[in-house]
């Protein structure tokens, strides 16, 4: 196998875009029928681990069976992890520049209220809001009807992974730019999170703008993540990078890793029955799906089936997982595989390409308003008798 960074050299920003796109919505749609359970009962349901797209946990029954129902999770369907990722290319279709919390209140809030869309899981066409969870609904709770300053909305709300499992379209649009991809993402997850929930939207984006570099490998975007992350953030991702990188495949890795952020997550042992103190806001915490995701970045070396299959037998709150594993992989260019691709978006019955040919003309955009504002910043700051213009 190539390594990563040398693979990565031949992918250009339409690659990696693309990668990042579609290796989140392929995560997404494997992680998402065993959501919620441990390794080992996965292994019970499956006879064995999980290597590509499973059915429903409980078969036929998935409409009434419990905790589930109503939703088709499996057989390659996605889940509002993609919906939402592609709900935000779509505001930065509309905006065509760099978005703030305001551009949620005034596009991304809408657009999940008001346009039918193909929503997999419930196998219908719905407005993207009905197959929202709660944390997601706040959105349209708070800043449709409540009106509060959509820099603030978030907070009060479910500290967990809901404004960083979308947050991908952040770092691709400030590829290459970590700092950027975080301030930015957090400005955006103002309106939907607070506490660790929102910093972790902010290290997500700054890890996926990370892996865009050329050259990137696993160990950079780790850098990248560790030089911006703050608090419980920083410390979990530090422990459960340490620990992952004594393994070299999954299989050993699944334990040690939850072992690792443990300490940090407030969901505790049994993901279907928090504890008191779950998904609170914390200076000391932090969500469990970004330092898991990075470190199965990590074990598999950047290779994108390696990181995803891992993501998914994790369990718990592996559709997540597995999103921002896909997300990173692919934009360290480690090519999704056709098979797994195609099967999602067939199932799902979405273009998983459209959105990445969409941002990636966007990105473009964006950079050239950026270096047009740069200019004109050198121009005001040389004038003034700093530093003169760069060539």
């Amino acid at each position: 196998m190539t390594p990563i960074g040398e693979e990565s050299r031949g992918c250009g920003l339409d690659e990696r875009i693309t990668g990042a796109l579609v290796g989140a919505a392929v995560g997404d749609a494997l992680g998402g029928p065993v959501e919620g359970y441990s390794p080992d009962q996965i292994t019970e349901r499956h006879g064995g681990r999980v290597h590509g797209i499973v059915g429903p946990w409980h078969g036929d029954a998935w409409r009434t069976a419990r905790p589930i129902a109503p939703y088709h999770k499996g057989d390659g369907h996605v889940t509002d992890d993609t919906l939402m990722t592609h709900a935000l290319v779509r505001v930065y279709a509309r905006v065509r520049d760099h978005l703030d919390a305001y551009a949620v209140a005034d596009h991304l809030v809408p657009d999940l209220m008001t346009n039918p869309r193909w929503i997999p899981e419930l196998e219908a066409e719905a407005l993207p809001l009905q197959r929202l969870f709660l944390a997601e609904k706040w959105l349209v709770a708070r800043l449709a009807y409540g009106h509060v300053d959509p820099r603030e909305a978030g907070v009060g709300n479910i500290v967990n992974c809901g404004a960083a499992m979308y947050m991908a379209p952040v770092g691709l649009v400030n590829a290459a730019n970590p700092a950027g991809a975080y301030a930015e993402a957090l400005d955006i997850a103002g309106a939907h999170q607070s506490s660790y929930g929102r910093e972790a939207a902010g290290v997500l984006a700054a890890a996926v703008a990370a892996a865009t570099a050329p050259g990137a490998t696993p160990d950079s975007v780790v850098t990248a993540c560790l030089s911006l992350a703050k608090d419980g953030t920083r410390a979990a991702i530090e422990k459960v990078c340490e620990v992952a990188c004594a393994h070299g495949d999954f299989e050993s890795a699944l334990v040690p890793l939850r072992q690792a952020v443990s300490p940090y997550d407030t969901v505790g042992p049994d993901y279907r029955a928090p504890s008191l103190g779950a998904r609170r806001p914390s200076r000391l915490h932090s969500i469990e799906e970004l330092p898991v995701a990075l470190g199965m970045l990590l074990v598999s070396g950047g290779d994108y089936r390696q990181a995803v299959l891992g993501a998914v037998n994790y369990g718990r709150d592996c559709d997540s997982i597995a999103t921002m594993a896909g997300a990173l992989a692919g934009a360290l260019g480690s090519p999704v595989p056709e098979d797994w691709a195609k099967t999602v978006a067939e199932a799902s019955r979405l273009d998983l390409w459209e959105p990445a040919r969409t941002l990636a003309a966007v990105t473009r955009e964006v950079f050239a308003q950026d270096v047009r504002r740069r200019r004109a910043h050198e121009q005001a700051f040389a004038a003034l008798g700093g530093t003169p213009c760069s060539a």
